[in-house]
């Protein structure tokens, strides 16, 4: 079962509009980042990788074996500015990577098969 969306999609794509134009504020900026973290754990469901973006929120998805204890072997992190260019495209997984502005650890913390999200192309 998906988790359950908290962020409503009308204001996630209307905060993901507004950091693209530049208008954004942190009350929009982490609505985007949490709807962007939620899409993933929706087209992606599981367990076994974290993906953290401080201070907005961390999901877990990606199926695998499940991790309920300590530090998880597959843990993805970065800024919020990043993660909204990987949702959206702007940035590929793998420059992401590259470039030190991702942090990914384990065997299955690669997202890029996943990454630019649909959800990013409206509005």
């Amino acid at each position: 079962m998906p988790p359950r969306r908290r962020t409503d999609p009308a204001i996630g794509r209307a905060a993901i509009s507004a950091w693209k134009r530049g208008e954004v504020d942190r009350r929009q900026m982490l609505a985007a980042v949490r709807f962007t973290l939620e899409e993933l754990a929706e087209v992606t469901p599981g367990h076994a990788v974290e993906v953290r973006v401080p201070p907005a929120g961390a999901v877990q998805c990606v199926e695998g074996p499940q991790h309920t204890r300590g530090t998880p072997p597959n843990v993805v992190e970065t800024d919020m500015d990043t993660w909204l260019e990987l949702a959206t495209g702007i940035l590929s997984w793998e420059d992401g990577v590259a470039s030190g502005k991702v942090s990914a650890s384990g065997e299955r913390a690669h997202l890029a098969q996943w990454l630019p999200l649909q959800a990013t192309r409206h509005g």
